[in-house]
């Protein structure tokens, strides 16, 4: 699944490539995503010029020259394929996960330009499109999500003060986006062991200085995802040329039974399913 580092990607191809072009036609081969696409998708997007993408947690945010939005999650297993009316590229894929040629199948939605188009692919159809008519409706969307680490509303007093209403542990904690937007499963992994705490650690027993080094870990961990180009299981070239390799910098993730990072440290990394989701973390160092 996509998580902050790898749609952040998606939004940096998408910004580049589509910022002041116009929308010229939309093509809709099947509605029926997470939620179904509404009926005027087209007639919304048809003649809009998109002036940026940004991105809030997992959602790409197309804005539109009208001031209006069109959302979009990629749920377990969407991508997005830039291809070009004149040339054949060897990859279209605008991140590094998943299929970096432009799958037959499940191929949902195609947005024209004039040069080029954008293909929408999700086999599993966990993905969505929502359009928002305004600035309003769009803060509201996101009001009940929690800050992304890069926000300074993520700091101490605001994780303190939360962790004594919780009883869960921090993995699923990190992982909550009424919590914090943006982590996923990965990169919770990865965060804890720099943080030496166990996944499996009741909230109300973290700490300040725990609290602290989750903040600090949070932000480096994604951050340094972002510059790697996240993570992408499979090696292969971007649209742009450029690989996506933070899978080579996992202390924890699908590292299990090998030996700690660490240095002096004797651990075996070890794998632990916590609420239907694999962690893996050091079996001596995160306490």
């Amino acid at each position: 699944m996509p998580e902050l580092p790898e749609v952040e990607i998606v939004r940096r191809s998408l910004d580049k490539k589509t910022k002041n072009k116009k929308v010229k036609k939309v093509l809709i081969r099947n509605r029926n995503l997470r939620t179904k696409i509404p009926l005027h998708f087209s007639k919304f997007l048809k003649g809009k010029k998109i002036i940026k993408v940004k991105r809030f947690s997992k959602y790409l945010i197309i804005c539109l020259s009208n001031k209006s939005y069109c959302l979009l999650h990629l749920g377990m297993s969407g991508t997005i394929h830039l291809i070009y009316n004149q040339k054949k590229s060897l990859v279209t894929n605008a991140s590094f996960y998943s299929s970096p040629l432009l799958p037959k199948k499940h191929n949902h939605v195609e947005i024209f330009f004039d040069e080029f188009k954008i293909v929408y692919n999700d086999p599993r159809r966990f993905g969505f499109f929502e359009l928002v008519a305004n600035e309003y409706f769009l803060v509201k969307k996101f009001a009940k999500l929690g800050p992304e680490p890069f926000q300074p509303e993520f700091n101490l007093n605001y994780i303190y003060s939360f962790l004594k209403r919780k009883k869960k542990n921090i993995k699923n904690l990190l992982l909550d986006q009424n919590f914090v937007s943006g982590i996923g499963n990965i990169y919770a992994s990865e965060i804890l062991f720099l943080s030496k705490i166990n996944p499996e650690k009741k909230v109300f027993f973290l700490t300040k200085k725990d609290c602290e080094k989750i903040i600090l870990n949070s932000r480096k961990v994604l951050i340094n995802a972002i510059k790697k180009g996240g993570s992408s299981i499979r090696d292969f070239k971007n649209t742009a040329g450029k690989q996506g390799n933070f899978q080579k910098n996992f202390k924890v993730y699908e590292r299990k039974g090998l030996n700690c990072k660490r240095s002096n440290c004797k651990g075996i990394i070890r794998k632990k399913i916590i609420s239907n989701r694999s962690s893996f973390f050091c079996s001596m160092c995160q306490k």
